[in-house]
């Protein structure tokens, strides 16, 4: 039967009896801005589930890299190789193998999101995002932008090079395997996107290294909790509709409750919490969740 090791915001991970294989169970929760809305999406889970496979069977084809998905053994539940996870900065051996990278990848197409309000406080320059210094929301980039972030602090924080080496103890080979390795995933999610009129403008990633320290894809991605999406069409004609879970953080955005959350990190006070979402949201969110499954993976839901 198994029993529960880790409950994560939307995903729980259980045992098998199998040691080295773990049952990662998808709940219908939703997360914003790091806390848990108290509201569920009906299906919610079973989208991320079978998305996430749709890539992991994509990218295994290519041959870009291994992943740790065994099989998907109910629509909201897969069975996935386990990985050691050593949250210790600096700590993982070098000869580990199986082992948690413990960064998260994201890799920009498009300047939108957390990058977006970065650039207008002067936190990102022009310079490094390749775009001009009075360039407009949602413009394409000239090439990927990849930032690094930290996995296992209170927030993730974007770091540097040098101190993802440090954190993670990989090599700088190892490190250019993973990043490489994004990149082309990315290509084949911007391609398949393409299909249904969809634009893949970012999204991260989270990598293990297995035998013999090859790069092995963890977890979940290319869904619409890691990446966002925009409608082709609307953004030709200048408009750039969110696709993603960004349509749900837009929501606390403009009900004021993402800037009295910051305020609260800022000044180190309690944190507000979050309210429930209004059952039109719940409503809309949910029918956003099946028809993207059925755009991305040209599949019926």
């Amino acid at each position: 039967m198994g029993e529960m090791l880790y409950q994560g915001k939307v995903k729980q991970v259980w045992s098998t009896d199998d040691d080295d294989v773990y049952e990662f169970r998808f709940t219908n929760q939703i997360s914003v801005f790091d806390q848990i809305i108290p509201s569920l999406i009906p299906r919610k889970g079973e989208s991320l589930n079978r998305t996430t496979a749709h890539w992991f069977k994509l990218i295994e084809e290519a041959g870009i890299c291994k992943t740790h998905l065994i099989e998907v053994n109910a629509p909201d539940r897969c069975l996935v190789r386990k990985v050691k996870v050593i949250k210790e900065p600096g700590a993982i051996p070098r000869d580990m193998e199986w082992v948690f990278v413990p960064l998260e990848v994201i890799v920009r197409h498009y300047l939108s999101g957390s990058a977006w309000r970065r650039f207008q406080r002067g936190e990102l320059s022009a310079e490094a995002l390749g775009v001009a210094p009075d360039c407009e929301y949602g413009v394409k980039l000239s090439q990927p932008f990849v930032e690094v972030t930290t996995k296992f602090e209170t927030f993730d924080r974007n770091i540097g090079r040098e101190e993802a080496l440090e954190i993670s103890n990989i090599t700088d080979e190892e490190y250019e395997k993973i990043v490489a390795a994004a990149l082309a995933i990315d290509e084949i999610i911007e391609r398949e996107a393409a299909k249904n009129g969809l634009i893949h403008v970012d999204g991260k990633k989270e990598f293990a290294l297995g035998t013999n320290r090859e790069v092995v894809l963890v977890d979940t991605f290319g869904t619409l909790d890691e990446d966002r999406w925009w409608d082709a069409e609307a953004y030709a004609n200048g408009e750039c509709i969110e696709l993603s879970k960004e349509f749900v953080r837009s929501h606390y955005i403009d009900t004021g409750h993402q800037a009295n959350l910051q305020k609260a990190r800022d000044a180190g006070t309690d944190e507000p919490p979050i309210p429930a979402l209004p059952q039109s949201v719940i409503d809309e969110t949910a029918a956003l969740y099946a028809s993207m499954y059925e755009r991305l993976t040209s599949q019926d839901f």
